[in-house]
């Protein structure tokens, strides 16, 4: 297995709080690797950090053996780094296929003086963007929302459509801040599915912090556990539930307890 990112003994502290204290770990490239751990882990911190809006306080971050660590996030974006968030950015009075379409960067349609001298290319260029668009929302079965005000879709929706703008450049890793967090269970397997299709078919390699254990344990392999802002164990979930640290680390609640159902807001 190749590794795509290098996370080496990272720190990040806030004054005196340290979020991040020394985490080294890697995502292997074609993997789903699941983060989690209690609240006040530093798992999002963590991300953070991977993303580009933070800076660590010490500590590398590498991708594809490339040093990345003090690059901003539209640098890493560029590099195929892209980051979901826990509550989606989308662009609320635009429709879905214009959110898409808003994605891809350096379009030729952006230079004013193209607007005047390069017409027709930038007609054929929007017109590929706009097929690309369509054929993600029908990836993603959101394609009857194509013409649907983005405000208007469900969490669960928007969550989709987040996924979609992630498909709309070329991500190499993408990483997924609690993307069940609010999401009915119908709507979570749409999404469980996808990210498991663009896994298997695109080759997407994904890290992603869940709570939820049952989307953690269909998805995820292997599993990072994170408390107190280092890594406290690794492995496949199986191991994981059995892990006694890993247990106590959940205030000894024991990971076979998680409750499975959560309040969905949809």
């Amino acid at each position: 297995n190749i590794t795509m990112i290098i996370v080496d003994n990272i720190h990040k502290h806030f004054g005196g709080f340290r979020a991040v204290d020394g985490t080294t770990l890697e995502i292997k490239k074609n993997s789903i690797t699941g983060l989690i751990g209690p609240n006040g882990a530093g798992k999002t911190t963590l991300f953070n950090v991977i993303a580009g809006d933070y800076k660590p306080t010490s500590g590398k971050v590498f991708l594809d053996n490339e040093d990345i660590t003090d690059l901003p996030p539209h640098k890493l974006f560029e590099k195929g780094v892209l980051r979901t968030f826990q509550i989606p950015h989308e662009f609320s009075t635009m429709s879905v296929l214009e959110n898409l379409m808003m994605v891809p960067g350096d379009q030729t349609g952006e230079k004013i003086i193209n607007a005047w001298f390069r017409r027709k290319t930038i007609l054929d260029e929007e017109e590929k963007i706009k097929q690309k668009a369509i054929e993600v929302t029908k990836f993603l079965t959101i394609d009857h929302l194509l013409y649907e005000k983005a405000g208007n879709l469900s969490g669960g929706q928007k969550k989709l459509l987040e996924l979609g703008r992630t498909m709309m450049v070329g991500a190499k890793i993408v990483l997924l801040d609690e993307v069940g967090a609010g999401v009915n269970r119908t709507l979570l397997k749409t999404i469980g599915d996808a990210i498991l299709r663009l896994n298997k078919e695109r080759g997407y390699t994904f890290c992603m912090i869940e709570h939820d254990m049952e989307f953690i344990t269909k998805l995820c392999d292997p599993v990072i556990v994170l408390a107190e802002g280092k890594v406290l164990a690794e492995g496949n979930i199986e191991d994981i539930k059995k892990n006694e640290e890993v247990i106590e680390a959940y205030l000894g609640k024991g990971m076979k307890n998680t409750p499975k159902k959560r309040k969905a807001s949809n």
